[in-house]
């Protein structure tokens, strides 16, 4: 599949994970490996866990990665440059929590800076999956983004896209979901603005155009861009981004418009509908509401096992469900397949799929470790 200036040998893509295995925020030997050892099974692009981009508020853990500081960058240069000698393709995901930084000190009522568009996280008690009713006590916790607040990320967005350039990056993964900077302007919970950056549909996503035209302009005619986004949130797993089709559409319009080369429609399961009516995951909704590529992912080579408040990191049995997902592939549902969590677990998934082997026990100790 060809993207812009960009080969890929096949569809199957390492999906994004955060590892919190960088100290300090820079890639060390162990990080390197770990994606090099999944290129080098021949895995066609390899997305990066969310990186910070050089902003104060971006991201508050000290073990997640950075794209900025010549430390980060030089450990980020050896990840590229060992995923290129194993015959790889590699994308960061540039990563600003936005609503989500600091949250712990948000639940306990603490006022912390942040960067949001109308001071509100998310659900006033911090709990997930919360019901609707409940929503109307939440209240500000910060005080609303202004307009410089506003450009000084999206100017951060440009920087790091450009940094990646230099370091030989093959394309720009932009995290746009599950309730960070950019989802917190599309969601109308959290957007509660009635100016350029909030209101309609069209205006809640004025700031994903924005950041997506940074990039663009960062990076030139020839680097693809993907942005990921979805209906769920860290802060509400049954929160929607979109009620409806038509509701969607409004939003990605703006963002295809910007230069989105790559829609990914993260769902905790691939083949869970996300409309009544249609059997189409939210990535075949990107792709027919769009005409974009679009990328989907959640739950493959894993159990089908489902509930309310289940969450895909828990334990599950490995399964093989990939009859379903090339059944939509070939339907035209959508053109790339996220692996995550089996990819996690064994490095060969790929090569077990290409070569008839079985998969490998599901093992949740991955989850917690490089190797």
């Amino acid at each position: 599949m060809r993207l812009r200036g960009l080969e890929l040998p096949n569809r199957v893509v390492m999906s994004p994970m955060s590892r919190y295995a960088s100290p300090d925020g820079v890639p060390g030997p162990d990080v390197v490996g770990y994606y090099a050892r999944r290129a080098a099974h021949g895995v066609g692009l390899v997305v990066t866990e969310g990186v910070a981009i050089d902003h104060p508020l971006s991201v508050d853990h000290p073990a997640a990665p950075r794209l900025f500081g010549a430390d980060a960058l030089a450990g980020w240069s050896g990840v590229v440059t060992a995923v290129h000698a194993a015959g790889g393709r590699i994308w960061p995901q540039l990563w600003h929590q936005g609503p989500m930084w600091n949250v712990e000190s948000t639940r306990l009522g603490v006022r912390t800076p942040s960067l949001r568009p109308s001071g509100i996280w998310g659900p006033a008690d911090g709990t997930i999956s919360i019901p609707a009713e409940a929503k109307a006590a939440a209240l500000p916790v910060t005080l609303p983004a202004g307009d410089g607040d506003i450009q000084d990320v999206i100017d951060a967005y440009g920087r790091a896209a450009g940094a990646a350039k230099r370091l030989g990056f093959d394309g720009i993964a932009i995290h746009g979901a599950h309730g960070y900077l950019i989802d917190s302007f599309l969601w109308s919970f959290t957007n509660r603005r009635d100016d350029g950056w909030g209101g309609d549909a069209e205006r809640r996503a004025a700031f994903g155009a924005a950041v997506v035209r940074a990039v663009r302009a960062a990076v030139g005619p020839d680097m693809p861009i993907c942005l990921r986004l979805s209906q769920f949130k860290m802060q509400d797993y049954r929160a929607v981004l979109a009620d409806n089709p038509d509701d969607l559409g409004r939003l990605l319009r703006p963002l295809a418009d910007a230069g989105v080369d790559l829609f990914d429609g993260s769902q905790r399961y691939f083949d869970t509908p996300v409309f009544d009516g249609s059997a189409l995951n939210l990535a075949g909704w990107m792709r027919l509401l769009t005409g974009v590529p679009s990328m989907a992912v959640g739950g493959v080579g894993l159990d089908k096992a489902r509930g309310p408040a289940r969450h895909i990191d828990d334990s599950q049995t490995a399964t093989n469900n990939l009859d379903r997902v090339l059944a939509r592939m070939r339907a035209g549902e959508f053109d790339l397949i996220a692996v995550g969590r089996s990819l996690l677990n064994d490095p060969c998934w790929l090569e077990r799929v290409r070569t008839g082997q079985p998969f490998l026990p599901f093992d949740p100790a991955n989850l917690q470790r490089l190797t």
